[in-house]
């Protein structure tokens, strides 16, 4: 997917004002980049934390990461899958974020959308042999021990007009009235009150048919502007506008929705959260003081009309991951700038930092040519106890190890497991104590106290330098349950320093972690 960067109001490939080293926060990290090899690699495994959310992107519009293009064999498609899943794993994902609904369409079978072109080649045709993706994806993620996060578009109908495959059963066919054409995209129209019904009733459908971890909301609402173009929406506005200015009518729209999905979401699954990645800049301190320090050129507000500070306060939206795919030192829209603010406005719920690791391969910007670029912002934003992790744009971005960045994460940043942080205004209830059962050999069976709901067991090694299961160094295996409820762990597998022994905990649904038992 084609993310906006270029709504700030000069391309972010030109020349940098006093280069990214005019930043003093970049000229403190560049100085602490300079210690002791061994001091550095020292202190980068000390600051791992322990829960910390790390994901990646999967895109289907378009085939961007995935299925490949124009390739629609499932068992290459799922092999594929797979491949994506073990390379993030590899590199300390704990999570992945996978588009299913790229375009009121479906990755899987949905009573409301039509199959994806983008799976199928043909707009409502089922893969051949038949398969559900959806129910497949998941399964593969849980088994890794892995969060899914479902990825919805909330607006966008058709990609390109005139080039898309359009099923007869599309929504635009059967209420043609629902839509607005702008630039060569048909949206839905945010203000109709029957096209907002229809949104959440795909999404309450999804959540509860599926074993989804998160629904996951991109950044287009209102789409962005186009030049020398207005968003036709005005006949909405006359209808349901109630007196309000245009601008606020657009906003009340999009507040509408938010509200309308966080309540069905909950209401079928209390544990499924709720997640929006936003553009970068809510506003430029110009427009407004509660603003950052930014020159954007568009902004959520005041050009998408998503005002993403309204749904953190109201309680709305469990995490927001704002996409800061820019760079340290930019003139306009600096990437320490805007971690900085957006640190100081969560509300409470959880703020995972979006990296733009896609921009390695844009020829002319050398910034991101700088191999300590993606290692400099995981430094600083685990500098703020209000950021809670990261996700990167997008998957296939880390196939040719851009900069080395694979093996910065697999050996440095991301060395030991994670667990994603628990939200404490889900639950706080931590589970009971698992239940270890020795096997002949060196097997031992795990379970969880009956009634518990497991997300996975974490095992740790209880070696000489590691003697508490808290160290997230002493994690050896993260293990998914199967379908009884239980899992396997052999001790030869993970035997490499061990010498005191093992430890095992059971983490619930919402990443509570239970107290630890010895295997003696």
């Amino acid at each position: 997917m084609k993310r906006f960067l270029e709504s700030v109001s000069v391309p972010l490939h030109c020349p940098l004002q006093g280069g990214v080293g005019s930043s003093p926060i970049y000229r403190k990290l560049i100085q602490a980049a300079l210690l002791a090899p061994l001091l550095l690699a020292l202190s980068i495994a000390y600051a791992q934390p322990k829960y910390e959310f790390r994901a990646a992107w999967i895109a289907t519009v378009d085939n961007i990461d995935w299925p490949p293009k124009n390739n629609y064999n499932p068992d290459v498609q799922r092999a594929e899958f797979i491949r994506l899943l073990d390379m993030h794993r590899r590199n300390g994902m704990n999570a992945v974020i996978v588009q299913v609904r790229p375009a009121t369409d479906a990755f899987y079978p949905s009573p409301y959308e039509p199959w994806s072109e983008w799976l199928t080649g043909k707009q409502g045709q089922p893969p051949t042999p038949y398969y559900d993706p959806l129910e497949f994806m998941i399964e593969e993620t849980h088994k890794r021990g892995m969060e899914f996060h479902a990825w919805c578009n909330p607006y966008r109908a058709e990609f390109s007009i005139g080039r898309s495959s359009i099923s007869p059963t599309h929504i635009t066919r059967l209420h043609p009235e629902w839509f607005i054409t702008y630039g060569d995209k048909r949206y839905f129209d945010p203000g109709n009150r029957e096209a907002q019904q229809h949104v959440v009733n795909v999404i309450r459908d999804l959540v509860r048919r599926y074993d989804i971890d998160a629904i996951h909301f991109d950044d287009y609402f209102y789409p962005y502007r186009l030049p020398g173009k207005t968003f036709p929406d005005k006949a909405s506005f006359v209808q349901y506008g109630n007196g309000l200015d245009e601008a606020a009518w657009r906003r009340s729209n999009v507040d509408s929705i938010i509200y309308l999905l966080s309540k069905a979401i909950k209401e079928e699954n209390r544990y499924c959260r709720f997640g929006v990645s936003p553009f970068g800049v809510w506003r430029n301190s110009t427009q407004d003081p509660e603003g950052s320090a930014t020159r954007a050129g568009q902004t959520n507000y005041d050009d998408l009309y998503a005002d993403i500070l309204l749904w953190l306060q109201k309680g709305w939206i469990d995490y927001v991951t704002p996409q800061l795919y820019w760079e340290f030192g930019h003139r306009l829209v600096a990437y320490e700038t805007l971690v900085d603010w957006w640190s100081k406005h969560t509300y409470g719920r959880h703020l995972y930092i979006g990296h733009g690791v896609y921009r390695v391969w844009e020829q002319t910007n050398a910034a991101w040519k700088n191999k300590s670029e993606l290692p400099h912002q995981i430094s600083l934003l685990r500098e703020y106890p209000t950021v809670q992790g990261s996700a990167y744009y997008s998957s296939k971005s880390f196939i040719r190890n851009p900069n080395g960045w694979n093996d910065s994460l697999q050996h440095h940043y991301y060395q030991y497991p994670a667990i994603v942080p628990p939200m404490a205004w889900i639950d706080t209830l931590a589970p009971g104590k698992p239940f270890a059962e020795k096997q002949p050999g060196s097997l031992w069976q795990l379970s969880a106290a009956p009634g518990t709901a497991v997300r996975y067991f974490i095992v740790y090694n209880l070696s000489a330098t590691h003697t508490v299961a808290t160290d997230p160094a002493s994690i050896v295996a993260v293990l998914a349950p199967a379908k009884n409820g239980k899992a396997s762990f052999d001790e030869r597998a993970f035997a490499g320093g061990q010498s005191n022994g093992w430890a095992v905990t059971v983490v619930s649904r919402n990443n509570v972690e239970s107290e630890a038992v010895l295997l003696n």
